[in-house]
Order: structure tokens, then C-alpha cells, then sequence
């Protein structure tokens, strides 16, 4: 495995000429409790508006394990934090050309009232286009040995050296490195969206942030870009180091002395974790959710009531991909959003021993490298 900081980056490669009826690639195909072995696989072609990336990187995100026990022993290729170059186009692909390096993020119909009024996040259509494995239409995207297979998960199923994704879904990133643009697709983007759309704490203000892995991580990291003071709550003391190495003031768990907050992010989805930070945010203050937990919890409806507290809940950090993407990125450029300091790769077959160092703490984001 590397660190960002270890590797160089490339100029994106160029476009290759548009195959036959369909394109063998390799693909991390996960059946029961394997989440990834390494087959061969036949991607569709093009329709529409749809295009073919090559993908350079592609981040592993906890939904990715949350999905492989959800699908129990069907056959699936997953993945939704890709990053690579366009190489084909369908008739109707706008706003690309091949060559493009892109950022494949979460599928949105773009009709709807959520999509038309900037929050394709509760886009009307969405567990058809992200969650179903196959088109809107219902026709697959991949075909392991003639068979189709679940795929297009988040419009994408990025564990795999080319997809298939909507045009709508690639936001360019230019010469960024792969590595740390792949999870501005989602989990970075979920973070930082969750401060900068769904919080929004001004200067001075104080955020805390439950839980620093990869969401939490690019929260801080945001916020701590907006002048607001953040207290990070993390078990793991590699990230508690990272994370206060970059201003922000870390502790080991929410039972140690916290001063009172204005804004909180749970990213854990525990009921526990969400209790705790309601009780430390003073009146008026607010709490986003974004971590999946049980369904109910318990909350006291009074304290909300009388203390003016606000409570949301929050998908894909109420992101405009399109809009927020560049923004991070130009952060990132200027010195102000370190994100590379947050990843660390691993070859495409080895996602095994990524989310084993992940739950370990010995890795905060594994990002998958196809080339590698």
C-alpha cells in the first residue's frame, strides 16, 4: 500500500478507440461474504447519454460493505467512488469529450423536482438508479460468462477497470490526482457537503464531528478551511494525530470533557453518539446526520423544543456534484483542503486487506488503484 504523498501524478492518458459490441474488463465480483474477487467480465456499450470511463482510482466506502451483506449471496460487482478517463461516448453524452478525467458520482434523473432544484441527493428515482443493478430501464451493464450480474450500483460499480455511468454523474477534474479525487464522489463529498450546504458554521463558531474516518475526516477538514473550530471525537489515535496536526482538537470518545458546541456531524449513527451531541450543542445549535444506524431512536423531544435545537438529516451532503466537486478541489489546490493526507492505495485485488487496515484504523481512506 502508498500513501498519497508517495506517488506522482500523470496526466491523463489518452482515448482509445470505441470497441465492438461489448468490452472485456476485469471486475471485483463479490458473492457471500467475498467482497471482491477479480474476474473477467463483458461491459455493455454506451447508450444514450451514458459513456465509458476508464477507471483510474476508486475509493471503499463503508456503504460498499453495507451493500455486500444487503445482497446475501447474489453476484454483484460494487463500488461508487470512481475516478478515471472518458474513452467512449453515447450519442447524447454532453458536456464531456474523451479524454476527460472525471469523477463518477451518484446517479440523478435530472427531471425531478429534487434534481431541478439543486438536491439530486433525494432524487425521485433514485434507488431505481442507484441501488436496482441494473439501468432505469431494466437492461443490465455487466455480464459475468454470459450471465448479467448486479451492477450499476450508485449508476457506476467502479471495483473494475472501466464502467458504464450517466454523463450526468462525471464531474472533470483536470490533472487532479486520481487517488484524491475518486472519493469527492462521495464520501468526501458527503463531508464536506454535510458543513458547507447542510451546517454552515461561520468563523469562530465550534463543530463537532463524530467519528473520523473518511466523511468525518473531510468535515474537519472543511470546516477547519472555514475558520470554525472543530472537536473531533475518534477512537483511533492515528486519525486524532492527523486531525490535530491540521488544527483540530481531538479526543478519544465523547465521554471526555467537551465545551460546548454550536454545530455537531454524527457520522456513526449511533443512537448514543446522536444523544451525546445533542446534549452538548448549546441553544440554537444544530446536528446533521449522516451516518445509517437503526432505524428509531430515542430523542427528547422536550430539550429540542425548549433549547431551539435543530436536527438533519443529510444525503450525499445535500451536494450538487457538478457545483461542490470543483469547489473542493480548488481548496485542495490552494492549500486549504489537504485531502491527500486522508488516502492511502492499494492494487485493485487487494480491497481484502484495504478494508482490513480500514477497520483497523491503520488506513482512514483505501482508495483501489485498477492499474496497479
Amino acid at each position: 500500500m502508498r500513501t498519497e504523498k508517495e506517488r506522482t501524478e500523470e496526466p491523463p492518458p489518452a482515448a482509445r478507440a470505441a470497441g465492438g459490441a461489448g468490452t472485456r474488463i476485469s471486475v471485483l465480483l463479490s458473492r457471500g461474504s467475498t467482497l471482491g474477487e477479480l474476474v473477467e467480465a463483458e461491459l455493455d456499450e454506451p447508450r444514450d447519454d451514458e459513456v465509458v470511463v476508464r477507471v483510474e482510482a476508486v475509493g471503499v466506502c463503508h456503504t460498499d460493505l453495507l451493500a455486500r451483506k444487503r445482497l446475501g449471496n447474489r453476484s454483484a460487482v460494487l463500488g461508487h467512488e470512481g475516478c478515471g478517463t472518458v474513452e467512449r461516448l453515447g450519442p447524447r453524452a454532453e458536456g464531456l469529450v474523451a479524454g476527460d478525467r472525471v469523477v463518477v458520482s451518484f446517479a440523478s434523473c435530472g427531471e425531478c423536482a429534487p434534481c431541478r432544484s439543486g438536491f439530486p441527493g433525494y432524487c425521485a428515482r433514485s434507488a431505481a438508479l442507484n441501488g436496482s443493478g441494473r439501468r432505469r430501464d431494466g437492461s443490465p451493464t455487466l455480464r459475468v460468462g454470459g450471465e448479467p450480474v448486479f451492477g450499476s450500483f450508485f449508476g457506476q460499480s467502479s471495483f473494475a477497470t472501466s464502467v458504464l455511468a450517466g454523463a450526468r454523474s462525471c464531474v472533470p477534474v483536470g490533472d487532479l490526482s486520481p487517488a484524491v479525487a475518486a472519493p469527492l464522489g462521495c464520501g468526501f463529498l458527503t463531508g464536506a457537503g454535510a458543513v458547507l450546504n447542510v451546517l454552515r458554521p461561520r468563523p469562530l463558531d465550534r463543530l463537532l464531528v463524530v467519528g473520523a474516518g473518511g466523511v468525518g475526516a473531510a468535515a474537519a477538514l472543511t470546516a477547519l478551511s472555514e475558520g470554525v473550530e472543530v472537536v473531533v471525537a475518534e477512537p483511533v489515535e492515528a486519525r486524532r494525530t492527523l486531525l490535530a496536526s491540521h488544527g483540530a482538537t481531538a479526543v478519544a470518545s465523547l465521554d471526555e470533557p467537551i465545551p460546548p458546541v454550536t454545530h455537531a456531524l454524527d457520522t456513526t449513527g449511533r443512537p448514543e453518539a446522536t444523544a451525546r451531541a445533542l446534549s452538548l450543542l448549546r441553544p440554537r445549535g444544530a446536528l446533521a446526520l449522516v451516518g445509517l444506524g437503526p432505524a428509531e431512536i430515542p430523542l427528547d423531544v422536550r430539550s429540542l423544543t425548549m433549547r431551539g435545537l435543530r436536527l438533519y438529516g443529510c444525503v450525499e451532503g445535500d451536494a450538487e456534484p457538478a457545483l461542490l466537486i470543483p469547489e473542493l478541489i480548488r481548496r485542495h489546490r490552494a492549500g486549504l483542503l489537504p485531502l491527500d493526507r486522508l488516502v492511502t492505495t492499494y492494487a485493485l485485488g487487494d480491497i481484502e486487506q484495504a478494508v482490513a487496515d480500514q477497520r483497523a484504523g491503520l488506513t482512514l481512506k483505501a482508495v483501489l488503484l485498477p492499474g496497479d
